[in-house]
């Protein structure tokens, strides 16, 4: 079998010459080491400094490179991941870079007051401080697809077309689709569930309103050569879910079931990218029609092997590999997880994978030795 074929057996829970592999990401730490020079890819806080600065071309440049060149070298990967953040997406060409003062070590600030500070832990930018926040005013009409809807340019997929272009003959690809709609959080996540709780007539408008900008997006943002599409949005803390189950399924289920029925018209399959304890979710996540769950999260109480008693044969699971051991360098553990999983995938269901990613932080020696330990899958 080739990786998609494999890949589609494993989706489809029919046995996989071996069962497949692939991660949702692997950070610039790692990936700079097997490419063996610096690179934007899964670089966050890099890239976004980049694009600041005006520098776009230069991360597409190395995007579209390294990317290629990452997975050339990663025979046993069977899967790459276009939608992980810093991976795929750019802005136009044409863009105006933000340009924010940078006004402490690793602290910028934009013209409009915004606040952006550096994570070391996740390398990574994140808003902080947002003047705006509480004292904007949503109305649902500022939401119709009309006003919300813009054609993307072309250029925006430059990297996503290239690695297609490159890597789709070889391997199982995952790409852009138009905006997820899940839980519809207005601002932040903490404005977003005071108008939810407040208005939740007007969050559900709104979410109708964006799951037609969805269906108009899918036109173009699913590209070419590209097997499926993946969503991010999490639902779930490590100890349950951010809402109710009976409020997600009032708020959330009808929006992503309509999307993913979308992205299945167009012969897509849709993986679901979801941390925490979705436990409570799982009839939900059924329902909306998701082909595979991922970053199943260990630490949060989410296993393969339980969720395949749970489930059966009705969601394909990718995961198993858990993140502690390779941030710990405990090798004997994750090679014992690989065993695990490929005994459970070995009549199809599973793909083998960290219980999130191959993030900053994991040992890049214990890595490498368990690549060739999944490789043999012994």
């Amino acid at each position: 079998m080739n990786a998609k074929q494999r890949v589609n057996a494993a989706l489809e829970f029919r046995s996989p010459d071996r069962v497949p592999y692939g991660e949702y990401a692997i950070d610039s730490a790692v990936a700079g080491k097997i490419l063996g020079h610096e690179t934007y890819l899964r670089n966050k806080a890099k890239t976004q400094v980049a694009l600041w600065e005006g520098r776009r071309d230069e991360v597409a440049q190395s995007l579209k490179e390294d990317t290629v060149a990452l997975y050339k070298k990663l025979d046993v990967v069977d899967i790459v991941n276009l939608m992980a953040e810093a991976a795929g997406l750019l802005p136009p060409r044409d863009y105006q870079p933000l340009r924010p003062e940078k006004i402490a070590d690793g602290v910028w600030k934009d013209l409009e007051g915004r606040v952006y500070k550096y994570t070391a832990a996740a390398e990574d930018i994140t808003l902080v401080e947002d003047p705006s926040l509480w004292t904007w005013e949503y109305a649902a009409e500022d939401f119709l697809p009309e006003k919300v809807y813009q054609k993307p340019d072309p250029s925006q997929f430059e990297v996503i077309d290239y690695v297609a272009e490159r890597l789709g003959g070889e391997k199982y690809l995952i790409g852009p689709a138009g905006r997820e709609v899940g839980l519809t959080l207005l601002g932040n996540m903490e404005r977003g569930f005071v108008e939810m709780g407040e208005n939740p007539e007007m969050v559900e408008e709104i979410a109708r309103h964006l799951t037609e900008v969805g269906r108009r997006e899918d036109e173009d943002f699913i590209r070419p050569g590209v097997d499926a599409v993946m969503w991010g949005q999490d639902f779930s803390y490590n100890r349950g879910p951010m809402v109710s189950p009976a409020m997600f399924e009032q708020m959330a289920v009808p929006f992503c079931r309509e999307r993913t029925g979308h992205v299945h018209a167009r012969g897509k399959r849709v993986f679901k990218h979801a941390c925490g304890n979705n436990w409570p979710l799982l009839d939900s996540f059924l329902a909306i029609g998701y082909d595979a769950y991922q970053s199943i999260q260990h630490s949060a109480g989410m296993t393969l092997s339980a969720l395949r008693k749970a489930l059966g044969d009705r969601l394909c699971l990718w995961g198993g590999i858990t993140l502690d051991s390779l941030m710990d360098g405990r090798l004997e553990d994750a090679e014992r997880d690989v065993r695990d999983a490929v005994a459970l995938g070995r009549e199809g269901g599973v793909i083998l994978g960290a219980t999130h990613s191959i993030m900053t932080g994991v040992d890049y020696d214990s890595y490498m030795r368990l690549l060739d330990h999944i490789a043999s899958q012994a």
